[in-house]
């Protein structure tokens, strides 16, 4: 097909960090949070040679767009070439700070240029599915459009929480702009608030409430469950469930953040695990992990177990 770029673009600083044309049509968008209320001209200036890191678009804190990557090309921005290689990969101005905030000026331009990229490769919906499997195992139709997040790919909270709880406003936006529609959302108009162990455990549903009051209290009778919302957000987690602990996992990589809670909105102490096993004595659920976080026996804080195995 013929790739084009964005009309929204107002620079252009284009980085040298890319693996040429693309291998795979574009059927994905993966916005980022940049860790840094930056202007357009600066995003692009993240990406000098040497840093082994770009993106295709960047939407500064005013709003601004700048193209950093062709879209005929694929970006390095989501710690996976498979991705990268059908993406469209967005770097947006944020706070430094959990839950990593943007402005509203870049979020409406971030709707506004999702709907241009969808309208210039010929989709006419944008989904979001809040599930790392169903997503990545999804074939989307020939006028469809996939979000992704950097999450699930390595070792990070991007796009931060405050961006993550709203990618279903973002889908439902850019597809109502597009002119088409989405039954899953169209359907039903109540808000619930799912009771799991975890969000992509479907299976252990305790139940679906309409007040946010009444699944935090389902939640306090059983230890180990939290309150999702629709986005897969945990809004609510129980008291520290012992039943499993202690317990020894191995971890495979080499930077596994260690952080001061159970969660990405507790601060990271600055170190990593490095590879190796540990022995976790307590796991709890939080923000920025499917399947709950530990805290290590050494007293260095608490890892998510999405990234280690079970001994």
């Amino acid at each position: 097909m013929g790739y084009t770029n964005s009309p929204l673009v107002v620079y252009t600083g284009l980085s040298p960090n890319h693996s040429g044309q693309r291998t795979h049509s574009i059927d994905r968008i993966t916005p980022h949070c940049v860790v840094g209320q930056l202007s357009a001209e600066t995003i692009c200036a993240c990406f000098p040679a040497g840093r082994d890191a770009s993106c295709n678009y960047g939407i500064g804190t005013d709003g601004r767009v700048s193209l950093c990557v062709e879209e005929k090309n694929r970006s390095w921005c989501t710690s996976s070439s498979a991705n990268d290689q059908r993406a469209i990969t967005i770097e947006c101005a944020s706070d430094k700070t959990e839950p990593y905030a943007m402005t509203d000026a870049v979020y409406a331009t971030l709707i506004k240029l999702c709907t241009d990229i969808c309208k210039r490769n010929g989709k006419k919906k944008l989904l979001w599915f809040a599930d790392k499997n169903k997503t990545l195992n999804y074939a989307p139709k020939s006028d469809e459009m996939v979000i992704t997040v950097h999450r699930w790919f390595a070792n990070k909270s991007c796009p931060g929480d405050w961006l993550y709880a709203r990618l279903g406003d973002l889908a439902a936006k850019v597809t109502a702009a597009l002119g088409g529609s989405q039954q899953e959302l169209a359907t039903d108009k109540t808000v619930w608030y799912r009771v799991r162990k975890t969000w992509a455990d479907a299976k252990s549903q305790l139940g679906a409430y309409k007040e946010l009051a009444n699944a935090k209290a389902c939640v306090d009778k059983h230890p180990g469950y939290s309150v999702f919302d629709v986005n897969g957000v945990n809004l609510y987690a129980s008291n520290t469930t012992t039943s499993a602990v202690p317990l020894l996992v191995k971890v495979a990589i080499p930077d596994l953040n260690i952080r001061k809670g159970p969660g990405t909105n507790y601060a990271k102490t600055g170190h990593f695990t490095g590879i190796g096993s540990f022995t976790i004595v307590e796991v709890a659920s939080g923000a920025g992990s499917s399947t709950g976080w530990g805290r290590l026996k050494s007293g260095a804080g608490w890892i998510s177990l999405d990234y280690a195995a079970r001994i």
